[in-house]
């Protein structure tokens, strides 16, 4: 771990949940904030206890965060809150449109008595005619064209995890770390706004843009005409599958030398990546009936050492075997319930040459009320007092 992290002193107060929320959160204390997770009382967030695919959004996106658990619902819970918020660096929340605004702990409330806060909202959609609508990262996907490009014709898939989620935290946290640069230079925080569908249209823009610079709107991935003949995922003998892709002409000839392809290599008519892509129809059978003799590992080895991009095609839970994100800094060991050690990997980044680390596990429902609540000030017997009556818990 660094000795100093880049956001280190600055509080966040996080009332969030699901996955876009906790997302920029999890990047901030990653980075060094004291992230405070707000968390109704008792069982907590309710992203705890999802099963199915939403089973691993709590510990994928809550480390190094604490937890404070208030019942919002109560005059006394909504004071506490405030309080807490007037005294953070930043807040974040995505709950829908309204939801804090309606306790006193909206924007405008907050920012009127602290003109320094930097007040983060993460919403389906930003401002225009669809601002009020209820969306989650499925809804998007469909409406903004993603899932027409990711599935077949006719059959619109969504993407195989969260992407506007986590990419709308992510931008979330380009305009808090904006925010901050600006308050450095004014003194004075402001509000920012992070949208799920304009995070999917930014991310479908290529495919906007190639349906003007060609005339024609652009198909669905699985059919689309690739920029490179070779661009694939092929068979092997061993039941695998693996990708390959030959993106040059240099490449070209690497590929026909590792597989000792020497008769395609002399062939002029496939000199060039337009010609190979032209030539398709009679090259990729050629090359699915090779690979389909080779075990996928022999193949790997082979693009490897020609310097070829190539990869396997895994499930994610065979990530955990990977010797890359094993390497060490690579990957911060969370505590499930139970005592369940779960692997999970670090933010994408090196910062000189560092990982940035875990500091603090999952936290418990209302782990960290009592700390919290004492920095505020708050007095032995009005803890006692809150306590009693369910304003705030802790861990029993």
């Amino acid at each position: 771990m660094r000795r100093s992290l880049p956001l280190a002193g600055l509080r966040v107060v996080e009332f969030s949940h699901m996955v876009m929320g906790p997302t920029a959160g999890l990047i901030l204390a990653d980075l060094g904030a004291d992230v405070i997770k707000v968390e109704p009382v008792g069982e907590g967030d309710k992203t705890r206890r999802l099963g199915g695919s939403g089973a691993g959004y709590f510990p994928a996106y809550n480390r190094n965060k604490r937890s404070l658990a208030v019942d919002l619902k109560s005059p006394e819970g909504q004071a506490l809150a405030r309080r807490l918020a007037l005294s953070a660096d930043i807040v974040t929340e995505n709950f829908s449109q309204g939801a804090l605004e309606g306790l006193g702990l909206g924007a405008a409330a907050l920012r009127a008595e602290n003109p320094r806060l930097i007040y983060c909202s993460m919403k389906g959609f930003l401002t225009g005619p669809y601002q009020d609508r209820a969306a989650l990262d499925e809804v998007v996907q469909m409406m903004g064209g993603l899932a027409f490009m990711t599935g077949p014709p006719g059959q619109p898939l969504r993407a195989g995890a969260s992407v506007n989620d986590v990419m709308g935290g992510m931008f979330a946290v380009i305009g808090i770390l904006a925010a901050l640069h600006e308050r450095d230079r004014s003194g004075q925080g402001q509000t920012v706004r992070s949208g799920l569908y304009e995070n999917n249209a930014f991310l479908v823009a290529q495919h906007m843009a190639q349906a003007v610079v060609t005339g024609t709107p652009a198909a669905p991935m699985p059919v689309r005409v690739s920029a490179w003949a070779i661009y694939d995922v092929f068979a092997t003998s061993d039941g695998s599958q693996i990708f390959v892709a030959v993106v040059s002409d240099t490449q070209w000839v690497k590929f026909c030398e590792a597989f000792a392809l020497g008769d395609l290599l002399a062939d002029e008519s496939l000199a060039t990546n337009t010609r190979r892509v032209a030539a398709r129809d009679r090259l990729i059978p050629r090359l699915r009936a090779l690979f389909l003799q080779r075990p996928r590992s022999e193949i790997e080895a082979a693009c490897e050492t020609a310097g070829l991009p190539c990869a396997p095609i895994r499930r994610p839970d065979e990530l955990f075997d990977d010797p890359h994100l094993n390497h060490p800094g690579a990957m911060l060991t969370l505590t499930l319930p139970g005592g369940v050690p779960l692997p999970l990997p670090a933010l994408p980044l090196e910062l000189e040459g560092e990982r940035l680390g875990l500091r603090r596990d999952l936290p418990e429902p209302g782990e960290h009320s009592l700390a919290v609540v004492e920095e505020l000030g708050l007095r032995l017997e009005e803890i006692d007092r809150l306590v009693a009556l369910g304003v705030i818990s802790f861990p029993a």
